[in-house]
């Protein structure tokens, strides 16, 4: 893609800011602010990423990766306000669905060990991880305080934290699985995803990219159940005492 072709497409950018203007929304300043943003961070990324796959150094590809976790886990974090340690807890989550799905993906030899293929498969899981994670701490939050009355009440007749907690851990994680399962219901039909469009775009034969997008949805499914799984199970336990007693913030 050239210069001006790039230029040319901001044109998409200023119809949404006329619409914004026209209807009073306020959002010309976030647009611009976000067009600047993701111009700079997209090109930095890009040379960053163009160093790293030229120096075959798997200190950077590890250094990369872990950024991603912790960018990730700080912003998944905001959706578990309340929730003592949210971001330790998004952070194990994340770095555990992360390393447990690379190793099956390169124990398995279903991707080689090369950073073009590492760096952004992990950006796929960490970031579809890192919505999973936001989703599930903010319906676990909801859960507790919806069910509050409910959960106290089975702690009262010798529930356990987790036997009383049941339904929202339930509820919490089904939530944090609903964009990954819409997501492949509607996959092919609704829309192409990135990785599949990518591959076209590049020349590559479609039966081929449908290959790797089925694979690629099929680690996208497991990592975020990984990551709802580990969030839940180790977040319900912040809503609890020592002494099996329910503590609900005021957030």
């Amino acid at each position: 893609m050239s210069y001006l072709a790039l230029t040319l497409s901001l044109g998409f950018v200023g119809l949404a800011a006329i619409v914004s203007r026209h209807q009073e929304l306020g959002l010309e300043k976030d647009l611009a602010v976000g067009v600047i943003r993701s111009f700079v961070q997209l090109t930095i990324v890009g040379y960053l990423l163009s160093y790293v796959f030229a120096s075959h150094n798997n200190v950077y590809i590890f250094l990369m990766v872990l950024v991603m976790i912790f960018v990730a886990a700080r912003n998944a974090a905001n959706r578990g306000k309340g929730i003592p340690q949210a971001q330790t807890i998004v952070l194990i989550g994340i770095a555990l669905s992360e390393g447990i799905t690379l190793l099956l993906l390169l124990g398995l030899k279903i991707i080689p060990a090369t950073a073009q293929y590492i760096i952004p498969l992990s950006g796929m899981i960490v970031g579809n991880s890192m919505v999973a994670a936001g989703v599930t701490l903010n319906r676990l939050s909801s859960e507790f305080k919806l069910r509050r009355g409910e959960v106290e009440l089975a702690l009262s007749l010798g529930a356990t934290p987790k036997q009383a907690a049941l339904p929202a851990i339930q509820s919490a994680v089904k939530a944090g699985l609903i964009p990954t399962v819409d997501s492949m219901k509607t996959v092919g039909l609704v829309q192409l995803p990135g990785m599949m469009t990518g591959q076209i775009l590049a020349g590559a034969d479609p039966v081929q990219a449908v290959r790797y997008q089925i694979m690629v949805m099929f680690m996208i499914s497991g990592a975020s159940a990984i990551t709802s799984l580990i969030v839940v199970l180790l977040g319900y336990t912040r809503y609890f005492t020592p002494h099996a007693q329910l503590v609900l913030g005021d957030s």
